[in-house]
């Protein structure tokens, strides 16, 4: 059972804690459960994250923790700042535009070479997975179903490298995403490229799934980088964090 375990003396930091003295890696979980809270919002953009304070609430040795915040910076995920330690990292526009451009290069490669691998069972649990993005009300759910859909036909392509490299990039963006989703409407928009994505996957049209997957990505990231644009202009340092995204919600 997951608890949240606070210090005395300490601010909360907003992810959820276990004890982790048994696991096989504290590392690892650490490192997950940071990255959950970077890209679900919950820690936000310039957040500090203290080492001593992530060691006390996992009940674990700074060693691990270390190792992790390593890892994640390794990523893109935070910064090392003098004076200051770990920080949560943000993203320029000119940083988000290249996060776009390099992934409509590669997800549309991977989802032309995917096509013709693809069987019933793919179909079907990316048909759930569409079904799925199309009903969902909850923002901080977006993402996940998101990379749910995408992947389920993806991973046809038998390229883990290619995989790996589009998951650290969707894990760079998706808070400012689910930010721009939300005060867009743009899911309606999201959800209709993913069915025509989806109808070309299953009629066998590699080329078709391909310029379609680019064009989605490329549209997104237009959409998002003009959102940001605008909110960056009015308060800098846009997205603020988990309750900006929330506010913005019904």
């Amino acid at each position: 059972m997951t608890d949240r375990f606070i210090p005395p003396g300490c601010d909360v930091m907003k992810f959820a804690a276990v004890d982790v003295r048994q696991a096989a890696s504290a590392a690892d979980i650490v490192y997950e459960a940071l990255r959950k809270a970077i890209i679900e919002g919950d820690l936000a953009e310039g957040e500090n994250l203290r080492q001593d304070q992530i060691a006390q609430m996992f009940n674990i040795s700074r060693i691990p923790v270390r190792e992790a915040l390593s890892r994640l910076e390794q990523h893109g995920l935070i910064t090392t700042q003098r004076y200051k330690g770990a920080v949560v990292a943000g993203l320029s526009i000119e940083e988000i535009e290249e996060i776009f451009e390099f992934r409509a290069l590669i997800e549309a490669e991977v989802i032309r070479l995917a096509v013709p691998n693809l069987d019933r069972e793919a179909l079907e649990k990316a048909r759930r997975h569409c079904d799925a993005f199309d009903r969902e009300t909850d923002p901080h759910r977006w993402g996940e179903i998101n990379r749910n859909f995408h992947y389920s036909l993806y991973e046809a392509s038998r390229r883990p490298y290619y995989l790996q490299n589009v998951r650290s990039s969707l894990d760079r963006i998706d808070r400012y995403l689910r930010a721009q989703l939300s005060f867009t409407n743009g899911v309606p928009r999201a959800g209709r490229e993913h069915e025509a994505i989806l109808a070309a996957c299953e009629q066998g049209d590699a080329d078709l799934a391909s310029r379609l997957t680019r064009d989605h990505i490329l549209d997104a990231g237009r959409s998002l980088m003009t959102f940001l644009r605008e909110q960056r202009g009015r308060a800098e340092g846009f997205p603020a964090g988990h309750s900006s995204v929330r506010g913005a919600c019904p």
